[in-house]
């Protein structure tokens, strides 16, 4: 009988370590995967001139409130080929048109089109396919990354802002790109496709600069825009071979220079 005890103890003793061990383990694996979890970078092109952009518009605007606090990060780039047509997008730039030619040389596409989403730099569809972007999302969030961006607000002035990034897992065909944006927006428009409608806009990217990375830390210095109280920049990590994009962050321009100047004011 006292040997059976003897035996019954050690198993329990020995079950105990296998499952705290199993324990650790678990957590160890939950953590690496927190800290390796994947994102999203959605892109639209879209413009206020175009009668089929504005239900790309409103889709990414509840992809937007329904990501709050998760890594998916919207940007909307206003391109400015449908100014002609009438009315003159005002959000428009030919800087974006330009990256969306570039995503066309990426993707191997023949042409460019409006609404247009490029998820992660990798697949491009229509950009009202609400399914098609929701799974995309899935898919992207899934996955893990193997590069990690982050970025803070060092510095600012009266029309510039001082980033400093920190990008690990980056190659030599790794470029850094930091767009500044206007979260919202309202247009009443008044001529063109969209004339006599009034069209809401969220993550307005106002500038897109390209950023030669200097090592794996350095200081981005942007001209930021007099005047918008909602501002917020998202840079990503993008391979300017394959268009892919590797790793992304964002930082709320509004919250951190205002945080800033208390700290300053109460010195």
């Amino acid at each position: 009988m006292r040997s059976i005890k003897i035996f019954v103890l050690s198993a329990l003793v020995i079950a105990a370590v296998l499952v705290s061990t199993g324990f650790m383990n678990a957590k160890l694996l939950k953590n690496a995967n927190a800290d390796n979890k994947g994102f999203a970078v959605i892109e639209l092109f879209t413009s206020e001139g175009c009668s089929s952009c504005p239900s790309a518009d409103e889709l990414v605007a509840r992809i937007q409130k329904e990501s709050d606090g998760k890594p998916v990060y919207i940007l909307a780039y206003h391109v400015d080929y449908w100014n002609r047509l009438g009315w003159k997008d005002p959000f428009s730039s030919a800087d974006f048109s330009r990256r969306q030619h570039d995503y066309a040389n990426y993707l191997h596409l023949q042409s460019v089109y409006t609404p247009q989403i490029v998820v992660n730099g990798r697949i491009e569809f229509v950009g009202s396919q609400e399914g098609t972007l929701r799974n995309a999302i899935r898919t992207s969030l899934q996955k893990p990354a193997a590069t990690r961006l982050s970025l803070s607000v060092v510095g600012s002035g009266k029309n510039e802002i001082s980033l400093k990034y920190i990008a690990e897992g980056t190659d030599k065909n790794t470029t850094l790109f930091i767009a500044l944006l206007q979260q919202h927006a309202q247009t009443k428009v008044l001529r063109g496709e969209n004339g006599g409608h009034t069209l809401s806009h969220v993550q307005i990217v106002t500038k897109l600069q390209r950023i030669a990375l200097q090592g794996a830390a350095g200081v981005a210095n942007i001209k930021t825009s007099a005047g918008s109280d909602n501002q917020e920049a998202i840079g990503f990590l993008q391979n300017t071979v394959t268009g892919a994009i590797m790793a992304a962050g964002r930082v709320n321009l509004t919250s951190e220079i205002n945080t800033s100047a208390a700290l300053k004011n109460s010195r």
